[in-house]
């Protein structure tokens, strides 16, 4: 048996509460879906479960019988294995010694032929085909995620916890995830997925449970329930996450790629002889696995990566080798990746980061001296506009959440009333009320004629946003698609296949 059951567990920090009378029960051979938004508490109460913290209240029963779980070696003991969101594996060994690394079983003397034997049987038995011999730098980070898994099974855990599986996975990677993890499942293991993607919930798992603020909400049978329901049970009210594109004639180009070449922080290219347009009232989705290039070309755009070669042209001018406030002047808008590092100065008031970028300006200064009250009015008109919470303009917005710290750059940005807005993973790490928030602004901006570039390594958001999509792999464009593409298609040129029309003679405008 695999039977787990958690009751009434209680998980304080300080004063606040990360769990809240939790009850969980995980049943032998299902795969159990814990879905939330961001904040609350699914991974804490799974790093409870794995003994990396301890519960204020409750109890923990496996197989009936209750384990106080002081640390992740007795969570190992009783069965339990967990793989974490960001892979712990060491690039320049195989795929043995990684499995291997600290298990007493491995011996003290290595016998690589029966090492390597044993992960060779235990890969083919789930369908993993991984190759035991592989340096993990040199295999694609589908397989790396799998060599995690195998890594549990081969502690003797027969109940497995994925904290966001396919965070970095291609479409076809993720299929081929869940078709081993439903094998495991079929062996009576048991699974629990921890999962905002309520796409990969309704068509892989088999039951789930939703929490809000640290409670539990509810749990479901998956074949009872449905995305718009489960999305309601996560946020309290009902979500539309649903194409809103509508059909519209695109202007001007107003942003164009000519032949950039950019390096990465290592001296490597980065992006290699990169050329598309973006069109006024349009929006340009650049879709691929995080650290394909699309970083480093966003960066170029923006002018805070030097160039190479070729040349970025902003409303019909060459702006490549410009300063980064050239490029604002000159009507370019900037959501960045990451919001703590380049988009706030958290130690900043909301009224002081939605003025970032905007002290020189005639419409809040007066000669030398910025005027307060020009300032503050303005602010005010943002933080309500844009749904920003607390309403205190004075509010440090380090203390915001990180759905209304985007909100404050997105104000910033949308205000300057841009002729381009690049979004670089503008929703990442959001809960999905903040998501939706977000996606209709930039729908919003489009409509009424920006030239948008979204840069996202979430696929449901590029699909549902995009009027053309570009793919990139290795730094490359592997060719323009449209919305209604198969997926199967997109995950192949997503891994690196070219369309034909661009073996033939590259992407269109």
């Amino acid at each position: 048996m695999n039977v787990v059951e958690m009751r009434g567990i209680y998980k304080y920090f300080g004063d606040f509460c990360a769990n809240k009378e939790v009850n969980l029960t995980l049943k032998k051979g299902e795969v159990h879906a814990l879905l939330g938004e961001n904040g609350a508490g699914k991974s804490t109460l799974m790093n409870i479960l794995y003994g990396l913290y301890a519960h204020d209240k409750g109890q923990i029963l496996i197989n009936g019988e209750e384990v106080h779980m002081e640390s992740p070696s007795v969570a190992i003991q009783k069965g339990i294995g967990m793989v974490h969101q960001h892979f712990m594996l060491i690039p320049q060994l195989t795929v043995t010694q990684n499995v291997f690394l600290g298990m007493k079983e491995a011996g003290i003397v290595l016998n690589k032929k029966e090492l390597d034997k044993k992960v060779a049987d235990m890969s083919a038995k789930f369908g993993f085909n991984i190759d035991p011999g592989a340096l993990i730098w040199q295999i694609p980070v589908g397989v790396q995620q799998k060599v995690e898994i195998i890594k549990v099974l081969m502690r003797n855990a027969r109940i497995l916890i994925l904290d966001e599986p396919t965070a970095v996975l291609t479409p076809n990677e993720v299929s081929e995830l869940f078709q081993s993890i439903k094998t495991l499942a079929s062996e009576g293991y048991s699974i629990i997925l921890i999962t905002h993607k309520m796409s990969e919930v309704l068509e892989y798992t088999d039951r789930v449970t939703v929490m809000r603020l640290g409670e539990v909400i509810g749990s479901v049978e998956v074949k009872d329930t449905t995305e718009d329901e489960l999305a309601s049970m996560m946020v309290g009210r009902k979500v539309d996450l649903d194409r809103k594109i509508t059909p519209q004639p695109a202007g001007a180009p107003l942003l164009q790629m000519q032949h950039l070449v950019v390096k990465n922080d290592k001296g490597l290219d980065a992006v290699k002889d990169v050329s598309f347009e973006v069109h006024a009232g349009e929006i340009v989705g650049i879709a691929g696995v995080d650290g394909n290039g699309q970083l480093e070309l966003g960066e170029a755009i923006v002018g805070g990566r030097k160039l190479e070669s070729g040349e970025v042209v902003l409303d019909g001018e060459p702006v490549g080798k410009k300063s980064i406030r050239y490029h604002m002047d000159k009507g370019l808008s900037h959501i960045p990746d990451d919001r703590h590092k380049k988009g706030l100065v958290l130690q900043f008031s909301v009224e002081s980061n939605l003025m970032l970028g905007r002290q020189r300006s005639s419409l809040f200064a007066n000669g030398f001296f910025l005027s307060t009250k020009k300032i503050e009015d303005k602010a005010a008109v943002l933080v309500e506009d844009f749904d920003v919470r607390p309403r205190d303009i004075h509010y440090l917005a380090g203390g915001l959440s990180g759905g209304n710290q985007q909100k404050v750059i997105l104000a910033r940005e949308v205000d300057r009333n841009p002729k381009v807005l690049l979004a670089i993973q503008p929703t990442r790490g959001l809960d999905i009320g903040a998501i939706e928030f977000v996606r209709s602004k930039l729908v919003e901006e489009r409509n009424k004629g920006t030239a948008v570039l979204l840069i996202s390594t979430d696929l449901d958001e590029i699909l549902s946003l995009s009027d053309r999509i570009l793919v990139m792999h290795g730094g490359e464009v592997m060719g323009e698609v449209s919305y209604d593409i198969p997926i199967e298609e997109l995950g192949l040129m997503m891994a690196g296949k070219k369309r034909e029309s661009e073996r033939k003679g590259g992407v269109g405008a």
